[in-house]
């Protein structure tokens, strides 16, 4: 399923902002301290990987302040100031900006793994026991049926979830009316869009909407925690793709690279995996368990993020732009 090996097709806001400004740096005592700036959804997995590293030889001594948050508002922060070691996102025009500021090599996919650390799919969360009978793409557009998903224009989590609704109805892109016209008509259905998709998964759990589109792994981590939801992986649907990467300005370059290495390890991913993620390594246990969908695609099947993020998502003028202008809501930050 490793489409980036095989070439097969195949949170909360923000927070310890303050302690993260002060990463990469050293502690009174002499440790080695990282920064990790990330995305919301996985601070549970990233809790666990780090008391994991730090039992490790290389780990020993290395503590963390951390910053989760929507992926676009963390990575704008990054690159007006705030200090980060090691940067993580959900999507990657959320990394090719820090590529274009300077503060990320250009080098930073080079790996096996092209600089991503986790995969997902977008999938349909629904009520327990799916009480609106929603399975499909064209379910969400039907009349009295609230869909819950974040604002585009800050959170990567629902560009990957416009960009599946998209793909799915626009045959791959290559019907671009049939895919806008659902856009649209499913944006009519949003009743409100979130900064994040970690918020849109508590306003759905607050009992707002009948069906969230999420990553995959979000409906899993909801289930762990006794939420009541179930989940639907469409026939057509898109492969998300997470990047990290290590600043080029961090203080501890050397101790950042060996926490990025430890992420793409198998013991890394495997805590990723039971935290919902589909790894980007072989041979992890539990991945057997994640499903292939039939109609799975990329981002790439849709021309790439530099042409998405200028077709879809530019608010000066663009495909969602236009969508949200419809409905009243704003996209200017």
């Amino acid at each position: 399923m490793r489409v980036r090996k095989t070439g097969a097709v195949l949170g909360l806001a923000a927070v310890a902002l303050g302690a993260a400004a002060c990463g990469g740096s050293a502690d009174a005592g002499g440790k080695v301290r990282l920064s990790l700036v990330a995305y919301s959804t996985p601070q549970a997995a990233y809790e666990a990987i780090i008391k994991e590293y730090q039992r490790t030889p290389e780990g020993k001594g290395v503590t963390f302040t951390k910053s989760f948050g929507a992926s676009g508002e963390q990575s704008r922060a990054v690159a007006s100031g705030l200090k980060a070691d090691i940067v993580a996102f959900s999507l990657e025009p959320d990394m090719t900006r820090l590529v274009d500021a300077g503060l990320v090599g250009a080098d930073w996919n080079s790996g096996p793994e092209k600089g991503m650390v986790t995969d997902s799919v977008v999938v349909l969360a629904t009520r327990k026991g799916n009480p609106k009978n929603i399975k499909s793409w064209d379910d969400l557009v039907k009349p009295g049926v609230q869909v819950i998903t974040p604002n585009p224009f800050t959170s990567g989590g629902a560009q990957w979830n416009i960009m599946a609704g998209y793909g799915a109805k626009a045959a791959k892109g290559a019907d671009k009316a049939a895919g806008t016209a659902y856009l649209h008509a499913l944006f009519k259905n949003v009743p409100v869009q979130d900064s994040s998709a970690r918020k849109s998964l508590q306003t759905f759990a607050g009992g707002k909407g009948d069906v969230l589109l999420a990553y995959e792994n979000e409906a899993i981590f909801a289930r762990q925690n006794d939420q009541p939801l179930d989940y639907t992986v469409p026939d057509a649907t898109i492969l998300i793709e997470n990047p990290v990467a290590v600043t080029k300005k961090s203080a501890h370059p050397a101790e950042a690279r060996a926490f990025l290495k430890f992420l793409h390890g198998k013991k890394a991913q495997e805590i990723f995996v039971q935290n919902g993620y589909r790894p980007v390594a072989d041979g992890v246990p539990g991945a057997e368990k994640f499903p292939a969908p039939a109609g799975l695609f990329t981002i790439a099947d849709l021309g790439g993020w530099p042409k998405v993020k200028k077709e879809f998502f530019d608010p000066k003028g663009s495909i969602m732009a236009d969508v949200e202008k419809g409905i009243g809501v704003s996209v200017e930050g």
